[in-house]
């Protein structure tokens, strides 16, 4: 198979090479947004945190920051969660009806307990019903606006639902799938199902299928597509601390495997101290962009011979000067460290999915789900 798949269809908006920055709570905020398409010279297509649509609908302040899109991106991609299916159209229809995004994804992947207690992210599909009139609601009130999806294996082994998930979003219009190849009880532990990737493209042959889990290097990615025949990727832990890797991927699909990068410490210094300061101008306080830094440090400096003591100084620092005077502390001279592209980020996995009651008893029972099950915060 060609290392340079066909571009990637989503509506009116062709996304070439086919790679797609995964939605990460807390993550791609416009900041991080902004840094991995700088890598990836405006090629790729990068979406945004998790938005709840009740939130969005009351025009929740934080909700309302969350959706600000710099003008350098298009299309504007906007990910909602939501398990009313009015409550998704209203907001699904204002983000249409005032131009607010170019396209919605709808998240039914998230296995986080606070989502799925409540029936939404990878719980829903178990009720086909409910997901049907949820992508319908959506699609219908999206208008022009392309809808697609991402979505799990299932809930566990006994409860996988990602063929007929993919089916019913054929039927109601949805313009592309995500998969990861994952169940929510797996969380992000042990090694995503990249069968399930290939098997969902022969079962929905309409719509273009993306593939996610473990794409840790650009190699991972054309491994994927050439193994499951899927017409596109979407990569999240993998450039945690490494926004770069989307050069590597642009790099990778134009048949220039070679061009990897390989920071040095300095380059990577330098990266960091840039996301520091796009965070505080977005939040508006440099000291409040620093502290919400703190969680990328170490993804940042994965693999390099930092100190455990710089480590946890780095991890508290609360301005960029002395953001930058730890970081000048550095043997910034190192070279990018053998194993620092694999596995970051989150590894739990076998965890048990908290439900709503009786969540698990008929798939076809939506009884127990209404719009009190929505969720009043986004981003998480």
């Amino acid at each position: 198979m060609s290392t340079t798949p066909a571009p990637l269809e989503i509506g009116p908006h062709t996304v070439q090479p086919p790679v797609v920055l995964a939605p990460m709570a807390g993550i791609t905020n416009a900041p991080f947004r902004t840094l991995c398409r700088e890598f990836s010279g405006g090629k790729g297509l990068f979406v945004s945190e998790m938005i709840t649509t009740r939130a969005l609908v009351e025009r929740n302040e934080k909700t309302m920051q969350l959706i600000h899109f710099d003008e350098s991106e298009k299309p504007r991609s906007i990910q909602l969660y939501g398990v009313d299916p009015a409550t998704v159209g209203k907001a699904v229809r204002m983000i249409a009806e005032e131009g607010l995004a170019d396209h919605i994804d709808l998240n039914f992947g998230c296995p986080v307990p606070k989502v799925t207690r409540k029936g939404g992210g990878s719980a829903l599909p178990f009720k086909r019903p409910l997901l049907r009139a949820i992508l319908r609601e959506a699609v219908t009130g999206a208008g022009d606006l392309p809808v697609t999806m991402k979505m799990r294996k299932g809930i566990d082994d006994d409860h996988i639902t990602y063929l007929d998930a993919g089916r019913i979003a054929v039927e109601e219009g949805v313009t592309a799938i995500a998969l990861h190849g994952r169940t929510a009880a797996q969380h992000y532990g042990g090694t995503a199902d990249w069968d399930a990737i290939a098997r969902l493209k022969e079962h929905v042959p309409e719509i273009p299928v993306l593939g996610n889990g473990d794409i840790w290097s650009a190699q991972d990615a054309l491994r994927m597509v050439r193994e499951t025949g899927c017409d596109g990727v979407v990569v999240g832990r993998g450039c945690l601390g490494r926004p770069w890797l989307f050069a590597d991927l642009v790099a990778a699909f134009e048949g220039r495997a070679e061009d990897i990068a390989r920071p040095s410490l300095r380059e990577v210094a330098g990266v960091m101290v840039r996301h520091a300061t796009l965070l505080g101008e977005w939040i508006g306080s440099e000291s409040k962009g620093v502290v919400d830094f703190r969680k990328h440090v170490a993804w940042y400096l994965k693999g390099f011979a930092v100190g455990s003591e710089m480590r946890k100084r780095l991890a508290i620092t609360s301005s960029l000067e002395e953001l930058r005077a730890g970081l000048d502390e550095l043997d910034l001279d190192q070279a990018w460290p053998t194993g620092a592209d694999g596995p970051r980020g989150r590894t739990s996995g076998n965890n048990r999915v908290v439900l709503p009651d009786g969540w698990l008893k008929d798939p076809y029972d939506c009884a127990g789900v209404s719009e009190d099950a929505e969720l009043d915060t986004s981003g998480g």
